[in-house]
């Protein structure tokens, strides 16, 4: 009996050897031996290299458009939203269903600025591609793109794959996180929205499996009020945490614009159920948040309202409401709110007489807190602004404060 047992194990040693794929070979990894990783990001806290990312939305939202300008961006090593810092530029692979190449792919690519020599496309016109295509990874491997795009994911199932089915989408997405993992590829996958499900998790088109899958999962949505501006929200990220919203406008003249971020969640955007706050709101409570009980640099808080879509004339409309006291110290202009639990109360604000020309100087109501003018001819007393050096710090000031001010690019993210 036991040479027979010897005699069997020899045998299944035998077939192993001669069939090393057996699905049933043990191997076992030891974690002491595991080279610990850092996660590389594509766009903190966005996108991960080498891990797949979601961007779903409802149709007509922009979603197409949005990922053409992150394409774009990363193929001139331009420096998207909340980044802040340059890389060098990228190859990407796109791949649509949904958009002809030439008259829709490239007009849109162009207009955001994208080196198309950097983007590549696997050509289709003899064999559709799927996620097991083996051209997948063989075209990351020959152009050496780091970012890989498809759009929309159910398009590139494969015909035998049923999305709604767990034990169908699991392989297939396996197959092509190996793929990224391996490559260290960002992949990102479009996605559309269902309208049956109340949480955001539950949105997307197709099984649940889809965003467990992903690393990352974005919303795009619509900006209620304007119907130029969209935002997308961060509902899911393993890897770090959720980044704030960002904004960005699609007119149908200027095209594609980058608005700053917004502050909105992925249920309240996908419902409309939110506080529309207005600009000056806006910047008012942030004015309250930043300054209440210090002195920060006006380029400081210039530089705070333009991560928050807020142009510098609405922190001056709405300055003195919040208490702003601007004071200058070294050649330095500084803006505080003196904190009313300490007690003391913050200086008066208001407008200096004009006087007969020479120079003066009117910190409330300065862009960079402060205005110099030129001598001008003799003037009536009380709050005049005779001569303005340059136009751009053209400010309002007593009763006509805020009344010609006009919107510069950032703001109009809601009606004030």
């Amino acid at each position: 009996m036991m040479e027979k047992e010897g005699t069997t194990a020899n045998n299944l040693t035998a077939t192993h050897k001669q069939n090393p794929n057996v699905k049933n070979a043990l191997k076992l990894i030891n974690m002491d031996e595991v080279a610990v990783e850092e996660v590389r990001w594509l766009w903190y806290p966005y996108i991960p290299f080498g891990k797949i990312t979601v961007i779903q939305g409802d149709p007509g939202n922009g979603k197409t458009t949005l990922i053409l300008a992150i394409a774009a961006a990363i193929t001139k090593g331009v420096p998207l939203p909340e980044s802040g810092k340059t890389a060098k530029p990228l190859n990407v692979i796109f791949q649509t269903a949904e958009d002809g190449l030439g008259d829709t792919v490239k007009p849109r690519l162009l207009q955001a600025g994208a080196d198309c020599t950097r983007v590549h496309v696997i050509d289709e016109s003899e064999k559709e591609l799927s996620l097991c295509d083996a051209r997948i990874e063989k075209a990351l491997i020959k152009t050496g793109a780091k970012l890989f795009i498809l759009d929309p994911l159910q398009a590139y199932l494969g015909a035998d794959v049923d999305m709604h089915r767990a034990n169908e989408i699991r392989p297939v997405l396996k197959r092509i996180s190996l793929t990224a993992e391996k490559t260290g590829c960002a992949v990102i996958v479009v996605g559309h929205l269902n309208k049956g499900a109340n949480q955001s998790q539950y949105r997307g088109l197709g099984s649940i499996d889809i965003q467990a899958a992903a690393r990352s999962v974005l919303t795009v949505g619509r900006i209620k009020g304007n119907p130029y501006m969209r935002a997308f929200a961060q509902g899911k990220n393993n890897l770090a945490p959720e980044g704030k919203s960002i904004a960005f406008e699609l007119n149908p003249i200027s095209g594609f614009r980058w608005a700053g971020t917004y502050p909105v969640t992925v249920d309240q955007l996908l419902s409309g159920k939110y506080d529309k706050e207005t600009t000056s709101e806006r910047a008012q409570k942030i004015l309250t948040a930043e300054l209440t009980g210090k002195a920060v640099p006006a380029n400081d808080v210039y530089d705070m309202a333009d991560e928050h879509a807020i142009s510098g004339r609405t922190l001056n409309r709405v300055k003195s409401a919040a208490g702003v006291r601007t004071f200058k110290k070294q050649n330095q202009w500084f803006w505080t709110i003196d904190d009313a639990s300490s007690g003391t109360e913050p200086q008066k604000q208001g407008c200096q007489n004009t006087g007969q020309g020479g120079t003066e100087t009117l910190p409330p109501h300065a862009e960079n807190g402060g205005i110099t003018r030129k001598p001008g001819p003799p003037e009536k007393q009380g709050c005049q602004m005779p001569y303005i050096e340059d136009l751009a710090t053209l400010l309002s000031c007593g009763e006509n404060e805020g009344a010609a001010d006009a919107d510069r690019d950032g703001e109009g993210l809601s009606n004030d």
